[in-house]
């Protein structure tokens, strides 16, 4: 009996060696995107040309968001309108640019109004930067089953995306010093985005269907995270009826003819062919890099739902057997014997609650 003992401690203390590599790891990351973001901070307030429009005059992003989100409640028809109007909106020089996500994210950057735009600006750059930390940590709880370095390698791609990318001064990331200096919300949306799957993972459908209803704002990334979430739902037909449920609920504005009329306008004028820009590659490789890591339980997540009319067809592929890794029977395995394990440096009541149903801590 001393040997299975002696084994599962060496265990815990492998993993929990490994959960303080990936903290110190995070932790230099951080600070190394903290240096960006002190870099791009001063550019918030400059007109240019941005990443990519050369010898331009250009508003930044956020100025989209902050001035659809006073329309959607003073002039919703206008929403998609490029541009200044009479209505009463805060004057952005030289104009505001053109709003091109679904009207929910709009509830979302709301709360900024209170603030004047180069101040709610900084406040939203803010409040994403301090969603970082908790985006490593729902990276650790998703892919911890392949090891630490894994982790490691995932958490280096989201956290600082270091392409071979023209950046300006001396930032170590293209992706993360436009995401701070047009006030993107690329972050935001890996974060939603992650927090879903997280859900998901764990056996929440309904907490993973609204996330990823609000996550929806930009339908591209919503659709790219389809993979994963077939592979991680345990109850695909409940998730999906929450997270159409929030994206009618969120986007009931697009039922007021005009605002629907300028959707559409938007759509098939700006809006479709509207490249990836730097920040996008942020949430794109976020995604990208998780789909390569679980490539075998999302063959065998489609392959169940495309197969027979068994249980694995039904909303979720089977969790018997080697065909999903029984990924939901191991997680109740450990729960069973959660009494037994040291508590992990990442159960803090942030993560604990992420974290339930993957090792069962309470």
């Amino acid at each position: 009996m001393k040997e299975p003992n002696t084994k599962a401690r060496s265990r815990r203390a492998s993993d929990r060696r490994g959960e303080v590599a990936f903290a110190l790891l995070v932790a230099v990351l951080l600070l190394l995107n903290l240096a960006i973001f002190m870099v791009a901070i001063p550019e918030t307030s400059n007109l240019d040309g941005g990443c990519c429009a050369p010898n331009q005059l250009l508003a930044k992003d956020f100025s989209a968001y902050y001035t659809a989100a006073w329309r959607l409640f003073h002039n919703p028809a206008q929403i998609y309108f490029h541009g200044p109007l009479n209505d009463g909106a805060p004057a952005i020089l030289p104009e505001p640019e053109g709003y091109k996500y679904l009207p929910s994210m709009l509830l979302l950057v709301s709360p900024l109004l209170a603030l004047p735009y180069g101040e709610a600006l900084l406040a939203f750059d803010y409040i994403q930067f301090f969603l970082l930390p908790l985006i490593a940590a729902l990276v650790y709880l998703l892919v911890r089953d392949k090891g630490t370095l894994v982790a490691s390698g995932i958490a280096v791609a989201v956290l600082l995306l270091p392409l071979p990318l023209a950046t300006p001064q001396w930032a170590v990331s293209a992706s993360y010093y436009w995401q701070w200096a047009e006030g993107q919300s690329k972050v935001l949306e890996t974060f939603l985005l992650l927090f879903s799957l997280a859900m998901a993972k764990s056996g929440r459908p309904r907490i993973a269907g609204v996330v990823f209803g609000i996550a929806s704002f930009d339908p591209r990334f919503a659709l790219l995270s389809l993979p994963l979430f077939l592979a991680y739902g345990s109850d695909l037909r409940k998730s999906a009826v929450y997270a159409a449920s929030t994206i009618l609920v969120t986007n009931l504005v697009l039922f007021y003819p005009s605002t629907l009329v300028g959707f559409v306008t938007m759509l098939f004028t700006t809006g479709l062919d509207t490249p990836p820009y730097y920040y996008s590659l942020i949430p794109m490789v976020t995604l990208v890099s998780l789909m390569v890591v679980d490539r075998k339980r999302i063959g065998a997540a489609i392959r169940g739902i495309s197969g027979s009319d068994g249980p694995g067809s039904r909303g979720a592929p089977s969790l018997e057997g080697s065909g999903n890794d029984g990924h939901l029977s191991r997680y109740a395995s450990e729960r069973a014997g959660a009494r037994h394990q040291v508590p992990s440096i990442f159960d803090t009541d942030v993560y604990r609650y992420v974290d339930y149903s993957v090792k069962g801590l309470k």
